[in-house]
């Protein structure tokens, strides 16, 4: 019964861990892209 107990809470633990991640990286690359346009408007393009 412990083990089972066990093995869902770690399978919890990874599946929160896993969708925060996504989350950060979704974020990071939406700040450099909006990043990458304020270089190419203040360039003159």
């Amino acid at each position: 019964m412990k083990r089972k107990i066990a093995t869902a809470v770690m399978l919890t633990l990874t599946t929160v861990w896993a969708l925060a991640g996504c989350h950060t990286v979704k974020g990071v690359g939406q700040d450099m892209q909006s990043g990458g346009k304020a270089i190419e408007n203040s360039s003159g393009r």
